[in-house]
């Protein structure tokens, strides 16, 4: 609990910061939100990735606003009451309400249900997937929209840096990925601390976890391995966890954090879907990349983990398939399969046997005409049976929104 006085210097030093900050690159989303609806915003995402700037440049289209950030550590006792306090400091003729990283706050989710049934309109943000499903999910069932931040896409990287969209400065993207701090200043200390950051603040000392060290060290192992598929059993062994209900437990927990997703095989049996083992990719290529060294050298998988967040961005729900033969993507929206995707960086004579087959097969199974290779620079088109293959730059697929 807090007293007032301590609550208004907080909220006196927030809106004068604020005041002065730069409203940063235009971020895509910003322009597919409805500030007339009337439901709960949700901005959702990994720390660092941008969800404040967007706050701040929803603010510039609000001519009244009341705007609170729960991040700041003077508010580390502020609890659910304390709203009502600061409901008297805000400005009283706005119906509009801006809360970043709420989900700081326990049992946060009743206040905002109370403003939203005063027609009220509130954005909120949050770091942390499980907590506010949680919550969205008893008091404020029906009445929210949620939007998924990520780090910039290719389109924000070439915005920001002023720069146009080639095989050049896509490879650059693959390297320094979207972290916008991290694009601005080249420190590798700045990806690295915002790891630890989400090893200790999101993941260690929300759930107690004991270990810590296993836990950073399995998320290594995780950004070292994208686009391979792991069992939980394995990763048991190798870290000497015990239990496999330990590993699905620190995996899950990546997840909330927005580290990483597993992507599940294909198949119209969920019980198979449980039971066959996933994939992992990461957020970030740029962070990926930077956790493990000798990872940095592979950009074919790099190449991979962007073709999937290019997916993710697009809402898709994503698949691999697998029977006698492997396809990389299979992206399906509404419960339909939408896009049938291999990637590499290059198609060569080693093989070309293995990743056409794979989309073909693919293809077959699922009765497509059209598939995709997406490749750093390579374009053709290939035809067999009356199917077309389009082997396509990842980069020129993005730009030029060819698939959406």
């Amino acid at each position: 609990m807090l007293l007032e006085s301590q609550i208004k210097e907080v909220y006196d030093y927030q809106i004068n910061y604020i005041s002065q900050l730069p409203t940063g690159t235009p971020r895509q989303i910003v322009e597919n939100l409805d500030l007339t609806d009337t439901h709960i915003t949700i901005l959702t995402g990994i720390r660092r990735c941008g969800k404040s700037t967007v706050l701040l440049q929803l603010k510039n289209e609000l001519s009244n606003y009341n705007y609170f950030n729960f991040e700041d550590p003077r508010l580390s006792l502020f609890e659910v009451n304390d709203f009502f306090k600061l409901e008297k400091i805000f400005n009283k003729s706005s119906n509009i309400f801006l809360f970043d990283e709420i989900q700081n706050v326990e049992g946060w989710e009743g206040y905002i249900r109370v403003l939203h049934d005063q027609k009220k309109k509130v954005i909120i943000t949050g770091s942390n997937a499980r907590i506010l499903s949680k919550e969205l999910g008893t008091s404020l069932t029906g009445r929210h929209i949620s939007y998924d931040i990520f780090p910039f896409s290719f389109a924000e990287y070439l915005k920001h840096l002023k720069l146009k969209a080639d095989t050049d400065s896509f490879s650059g993207y693959l390297s320094s990925g979207g972290f916008p701090e991290f694009i601005d200043s080249g420190k590798q200390d700045i990806l690295i601390n915002l790891y630890n950051d989400l090893i200790y603040r999101d993941i260690v000392v929300r759930h107690g976890i004991k270990n810590p060290k296993v836990l950073k060290e399995l998320g290594i192992y995780m950004a070292s391995n994208v686009g391979k598929e792991f069992s939980y059993n394995k990763l048991a062994k190798i870290f000497d966890l015990g239990s496999v209900n330990t590993v699905k437990s620190y995996i899950s927990y990546f997840e909330d954090a927005f580290l990483f997703f597993t992507v599940p095989r294909f198949s119209y049996s969920l019980k198979q879907q449980a039971v066959n083992p996933r994939k992992i990719y990461g957020i970030d290529t740029g962070f990926i990349s930077k956790l493990s060294l000798s990872f940095s050298k592979d950009l074919g998988r790099l190449l991979e983990n962007s073709v999937f967040l290019q997916l993710k961005r697009l809402g898709k729900e994503i698949f691999y398939y697998r029977e006698k033969s492997e396809c990389d993507f299979v992206a399906v929206k509404n419960n339909k399969i939408e896009l049938l995707a291999q990637v590499c960086l290059e198609l060569s004579s080693d093989n070309m046997l293995r990743e056409v087959k794979g989309l073909y097969d693919a293809m077959e199974e699922f009765k497509f005409n059209e598939g995709y290779i997406f490749t750093l620079n390579q374009e053709d088109k290939l035809q067999r049976n009356g199917k077309i293959i389009h082997i396509t730059p990842v980069w020129k697929w993005i730009s030029e929104g060819s698939y959406s």
